[in-house]
């Protein structure tokens, strides 16, 4: 039975994982993506409440519990 939650909260995990990085915007690249880099991090101060910047996190928190489910299922 247990076996059997953490693999749905494992599913959920990881299509959290997707759903979240698909969301966030992609980065800039190339020549532009130099130029308009300087001002970007002269910005930045602002970057913590901005949707990118809690995509970010929530990225983080749910690609740390999809290992950890990864790991306690490979355990049990």
């Amino acid at each position: 039975m247990l076996q059997l939650i953490l693999t749905i909260l494992q599913v959920i995990s990881g299509i959290a994982v997707t759903v979240v990085v698909l969301m966030q915007s992609g980065k800039s690249a190339g020549l532009s993506g130099a130029i308009s880099g300087g001002a970007d991090t002269f910005m930045s101060a602002g970057k913590a409440k901005t949707l990118d910047a809690t995509l970010a996190k929530l990225t983080k928190w749910f690609a740390l519990a999809f290992v950890l489910l990864t790991l306690i299922l490979n355990l049990i």
